[in-house]
């Protein structure tokens, strides 16, 4: 009798809460999904980068205990990128973890719940496919994909899937970026009339492991797993390790800086993508032997796709051999502008009074306002730390697993920026003006889809 009222109580408990769940708009499959708050999350990570180990896992151990989130996993391809990572997680968790060779053994294990992706970046799209296919949630780095092929797939898989996926553009979890956000969406602004966006770093190393690549050789890694859909070549040890530097494998400027302003100019102005992109750069500086550039300047045309009459221009410049790795985003208006290096809206460059009613016209002129009261600074650096973006975009994940609400980056913002970042390697690569064919969702370029 004692195990029947067990029963019984246990079954009733279950069944109002369900009924709670279905009176605040969860069906009955999603609150299935729902983890208890009580239940440890158990999380897998899929590459053991200096990405994760410099910036998701201190952001994630900011919260892991209050959420009661866990490490119980890692995968890496290469012999000593895994041992270093076993080694290092059993340390900071104080339990054993589970290492795995590749994917396939990693999901295998049927003991997580969520994976961390932090792997080359041709490879996001197609591990992030891979994971929520194995039921995980996750948290993906930038950018999503690099051609149009691997960004259709990937996004048709997690929008199939109902798993909660972040995309890692953590400028979406920045309070001052919500509020420049909302101040533009708002009407506050004015029509944006021109964005300008910087990246300047002087840092021969960046990108550059030349430790690691005399260490790393190829009976220690399974290559062939590592290239995924890239045409076969030779191993190269370069290109596993310094893969940013190389094509087919990165588009370099535009998939790593790029991504992550032209994702607030796509979030602020509600456009999915740029109408058209050029490009001009080479590489003038560092003659290491990279195919990437050093030095970019790229300039898009955004706006309406059914009214060619309104509009903005963007131009996004970087080059890596004179900069102090503070990157800039301003915006503009007839108004005035906005500054997102110090988070002010101001008059500067506005309609002035004189000017006005020369034209017989009214000012126009911005009020000077913070966006923000907190302390918010992008930290661009490799060795990021736990900046307190990218902090809050993990923990915003975190709470998302548990309450299965959509995050501040969901996959529609990872195929978005991949749509621009795409069509801007594509304008490199051939010189063309590069446009984009809604009905496809191809890249174009001289009538005909970019193709690698």
């Amino acid at each position: 009798m004692k195990n029947n009222r067990r029963h019984f109580i246990k079954q009733s408990a279950k069944v109002a809460a369900a009924t709670y769940a279905t009176a605040l708009g969860f069906s009955a499959k999603s609150y299935a999904n729902i983890i208890g708050a009580n239940d440890r999350v158990r999380v897998g990570v899929v590459g053991f980068s200096d990405r994760f180990r410099q910036a998701h896992l201190p952001c994630f151990l900011n919260h892991n205990k209050e959420l009661n989130f866990d490490i119980v996993a890692v995968s890496d391809i290469w012999k000593i990128r895994r041992e270093e990572g076993t080694a290092f997680l059993e340390k900071t968790f104080g339990h054993s973890i589970r290492a795995a060779r590749n994917n396939d053994e990693l999901f295998a294990g049927k003991d997580m719940d969520a994976v961390f992706i932090s792997t080359a970046d041709f490879q996001h799209a197609t591990h992030a496919t891979e994971a929520v296919k194995a039921g995980m949630d996750v948290y993906c780095e930038k950018p999503f994909a690099e051609t149009m092929e691997d960004n259709r797939n990937a996004f048709k898989a997690i929008k199939a899937s109902n798993k909660i996926v972040q995309i890692g553009s953590q400028r979406r979890s920045g309070p001052n970026y919500q509020a420049a956000a909302d101040f533009i969406q708002q009407g506050k602004f004015g029509p944006i009339t021109m964005v300008e966006l910087t990246w300047n770093v002087n840092q021969p190393g960046r990108w550059r492991r030349p430790d690691l690549v005399a260490k790393c050789k190829e009976e220690d890694l399974d290559w062939k797993r590592f290239l995924i859909n890239r045409p076969y070549e030779n191993f190269d040890p370069r290109k596993y390790l310094e893969y940013r530097l190389f094509w087919p494998y990165s588009s370099g400027m535009p998939g790593q800086w790029m991504s992550h302003q032209i994702d607030t100019v796509n979030w602020f102005s509600q456009l999915p993508h740029p109408r058209s992109v050029t490009a001009n750069g080479g590489i003038y500086a560092w003659k290491d032997g990279r195919k990437n550039w050093d030095t970019t300047t790229a300039v898009f045309d955004y706006g309406p796709l059914d009214d060619m009459s309104k509009g903005f221009q963007v131009v996004f410049m970087s080059r890596m051999h004179n900069g102090d790795d503070n990157p800039s985003e301003m915006y503009y208006s007839n108004g005035g502008e906005m500054n997102l290096v110090n988070n002010k809206v101001s008059p500067k460059g506005g309609l002035r009074k004189n000017f006005a009613d020369a034209m017989h016209m009214q000012p126009n002129l911005l009020p000077e306002l913070s966006l923000t009261d907190s302390n918010i600074k992008v930290v661009a650096s490799a060795n990021t730390g736990g900046d307190p973006l990218t902090s809050a975009h993990v923990r915003n994940w975190m709470e998302c697993i548990r309450s299965r609400k959509q995050p501040n980056a969901p996959v529609e913002a990872g195929y978005q920026h991949s749509i621009a970042t795409i069509m801007t390697n594509a304008a490199c690569r051939t010189g063309a003006k590069v446009t984009f064919d809604q009905k496809t969702q191809e890249v174009m370029v001289n009538g005909k889809p970019f193709k690698y």
